[in-house]
């Protein structure tokens, strides 16, 4: 499952498809929440250090196919956030100056996480209103997850679509 657009790369076919219905999907009747996506995600998270360079970060961003890493202390502790659109702002106010500079000068360090039982439109509606992409998931105060908007959207339409089909198979009978 993407995490984010990424522009298609030499191999991208060798990846297994994703079937949008299967008999789990279309017996489901409970709206989605974090804890079901990250069933079918997983719970890997890419991290780096507030004193690494932003150099070291997009060389990660770009390796891991990742929009953002979570910045952890050396405990394993959220401190911040870094996306791509952090660094892109960054590059245009200070040009050929960027890259060299630290990660906590430029990580976003208030951020919005979730847990594992909050509904997906909830997040996706504080992802719209907040205008970010990218929310960790805290299971008992620890890092468990990291959930994109492309993420919850998947999943949703995934949910409307087994809706529809629902009614379809009502009317038909």
């Amino acid at each position: 499952m993407p995490t984010s657009y990424q522009a298609p790369m030499k191999g991208d076919d060798d990846k297994k498809s994703w079937v949008s219905q299967s008999k789990q999907t279309n017996m489901a009747t409970e709206p989605g929440n974090v804890s079901k996506l990250l069933e079918n995600k997983g719970d890997v998270i890419f991290s780096i250090r507030p004193d690494q360079t932003l150099h070291e970060a997009v060389i990660i961003l770009k390796e891991k196919r990742v929009g953002a890493l979570i910045v952890t202390d050396e405990a394993g502790e959220l401190i911040g956030i870094l996306s791509e659109r952090d660094i892109v702002r960054k590059l245009a106010e200070t040009p050929g100056q960027t890259l060299p500079q630290k990660v906590e000068d430029l990580m976003t360090k208030k951020v919005e996480v979730c847990a594992p039982d909050e509904t997906l439109i909830s997040v996706l509606a504080r992802m719209t209103n907040g205008r970010f992409r990218h929310m960790p998931v805290k299971c008992d105060d620890k890092l468990c997850g990291i959930v994109t908007i492309g993420d919850v959207v998947h999943y949703r339409l995934n949910e409307l679509e087994h809706e529809a089909l629902q009614l379809k198979q009502m009317i038909v009978g």
